[in-house]
């Protein structure tokens, strides 16, 4: 049961981070975020750790990030405008299709079909298409919501099969080449740090998910 809770709160603080991660190539940054997620500390104090080296690589991105609260406000929404904002020119396309290339005559499986699997349409469908990492990584909280609420053994190991089978088969495909592209074209330290933490929240949860490797919870991932 402890290491049941420990693997809840674990997975309760990757939420959080992708929530945050996720809402940062959403929304064209203010200034409440800027106060909120830099200056009250929370980019300091991550509600988990991680071995994995692009975890260690996106900590120190992001807490050597937005020293001046005006200089960086300015930073991140020229960044979010050149990366990530419109539908032409972007640096950095967040939309999983600019990055899969299907050969002719196979059937490409749709992430809108495993949204619809689940009962599940997004708030932005008219908005914003449902392959926007945005709404990926929205989707993604919610399994693990779900999973994080189960207490069935059976159950249990069924929805990390489904959580990995979707990290597998729509966001790793293609979300380290994006974030790739973050990196070699973001002028903010913040948007950089901010991919490099979206891949290793990702990476850390697919890893946790593994049936195949069920162990008690490695200490790494917890804070104090």
């Amino acid at each position: 049961m402890e290491i049941r809770n420990q693997s809840r709160n674990v997975l309760k603080g990757y939420n959080l981070l992708l929530y945050f991660a996720g809402s940062m190539i959403m929304y064209e940054p203010n200034e409440e975020c800027i106060v909120d997620f830099w200056q009250q500390g929370i980019i300091k104090k991550l509600p988990v750790s991680s071995s994995n080296p692009n975890f260690l690589l996106a900590a120190a991105q992001l807490r050597n990030a937005c020293g001046d609260k005006e200089q960086c406000l300015n930073e991140l929404r020229n960044d979010y405008n050149r990366l990530f904002s419109g539908n032409q020119g972007l640096l950095a396309p967040p939309y999983s299709s600019f990055y899969h290339e299907v050969p002719e005559g196979v059937k490409k499986r749709t992430v809108s079909e495993f949204y619809e699997s689940y009962g599940w349409a997004s708030k932005f469908k008219n908005k914003v298409s449902d392959d926007h990492i945005g709404i990926e990584l929205l989707f993604l909280t919610i399994l693990v919501e779900k999973y994080i609420a189960l207490d069935d053994p059976v159950c249990l190991v069924e929805f990390r099969n489904e959580i990995r089978r979707f990290i597998k088969t729509h966001l790793l495909t293609w979300i380290r080449e994006w974030a790739g592209k973050v990196q070699g074209q973001a002028d903010s330290l913040s948007y950089k740090g901010i991919a490099t933490l979206i891949v290793a929240c990702i990476e850390d949860i697919y890893s946790l998910c593994d049936n195949n490797q069920r162990a008690p919870v490695n200490s790494q991932f917890l804070k104090n």
